[in-house]
């Protein structure tokens, strides 16, 4: 109960801390270790949090939650068929909870099976109407099917939920640009940028619509300030950067005439890191710890945990590690690279 409250109290430290002497006292019990190992997974220590929830299996091999994250943390590295195959497990345990379904739906997202991915996430959203890490997902499954009016209806829905989120105003300015409204994805850019500090794609994405609408000194104000996001996360972080947000921003630098200085990976010291920083796919992270719904984007292949590890969902979107966000259809220079992949955000 302790340890409860001190999760009440968003201090994850000392709730570990309280935790981890539980299990020493009580080390078969599955759920003091499940909790644990959500909690690592919260954090991103995903060696402890394996062990621990691998603990619980050993004691409970059908307990459920265990099971549950063990298929997150595999869909967060793209494993989604080992994912699937835990999830067939625990939809025999409890065939109506919510992150099940999500976490099912973003593993067909992964593998490109967008109507099955929606299915699933329809009948997540059917259980929990109100979760917006649900209908944040709806919303770019819809998206990358180009189905805008629909993409549209549950991102406006998933704002209503979590309105201090920069990420879905972005997401909602892709899909009011593709619907030909560009007043109104003006104002859904100008409110992703004053609640976004950190995610150079909003900057990017409103700095190509302000390009197409040939308002070039705006564009250019838009993408000096996604430069000054991307050398923050370079100097901050090891994260590599989307090959297609890198190929739109040079095109949109040199559309401009600006960025040509700007690096986008470190500097190496053996040519063997250089190789693997240079050959990387991964897409780069920023998001806010959703219980995290958030995350449209963390582990774009991604499983988002519940906010409260003990009622037991899978990884949380902060940890994920996602394709990126959708950017703007291209400004009209020579050649146009198509947009680029929306993350995926687990719950």
């Amino acid at each position: 109960m302790l340890g409860k409250i001190h999760l009440l109290e968003g201090d994850l430290d000392k709730a570990i801390e309280i935790y981890k002497k539980a299990v020493e006292f009580s080390p078969e019990n599955t759920e003091l270790l499940t909790t644990l190992g959500l909690l690592y997974l919260q954090l991103g220590i995903y060696q402890k949090a394996f062990e621990h929830l691998g603990n619980a299996l050993t004691y409970d091999p059908t307990n459920y939650k265990a099971i549950l994250a063990a298929g997150s943390m595999m869909q967060t590295h793209g494993d989604f068929d080992v994912a699937l195959t835990k999830y067939r497990v625990v939809a025999c345990a409890v065939p109506e909870s919510p992150p099940l379904w999500n976490n099912i739906g973003m593993c067909f997202f992964g593998k490109k099976k967008y109507v099955a991915a929606i299915s699933c996430l329809k009948r997540a959203n059917y259980l929990a109407p109100f979760d917006w890490k649900i209908l944040y997902n709806l919303g770019l499954v819809h998206l990358t099917m180009q189905q805008y009016a629909s993409a549209f209806h549950f991102l406006s829905a998933a704002i209503n939920f979590q309105p201090k989120m920069g990420e879905l105003y972005m997401l909602l300015a892709v899909a009011l640009t593709n619907l030909e409204d560009t007043e109104n994805a003006r104002r859904a850019y100008t409110e992703a940028v004053r609640l976004d500090k950190c995610n150079p794609l909003v900057n990017l994405n409103y700095a190509v619509l302000l390009y197409n609408q040939g308002e070039k000194g705006g564009a250019r104000a838009q993408y000096q300030e996604m430069e000054k996001k991307v050398n923050m996360l370079k100097d901050s972080s090891s994260l590599d950067f989307d090959p297609e947000m890198v190929e739109v921003a040079q095109k949109l630098g040199a559309a401009l005439q600006v960025g040509e200085a700007l690096v986008w990976t470190k500097p190496v010291k053996d040519p063997k890191s250089k190789h693997r920083t240079t050959s990387t796919n991964k897409a780069t992270s920023f998001q806010q710890p959703l219980g995290s719904n958030q995350a449209l984007g963390q582990a774009m292949s991604s499983a988002a945990a519940c906010r409260k590890p003990p009622s037991g969902a899978g990884g949380t979107s902060q940890l994920t590690k996602p394709p990126s966000l959708p950017l703007e259809p291209e400004p009209p220079v020579a050649a146009q690279p198509p947009e680029v992949s929306a993350q995926t955000r687990e719950k």
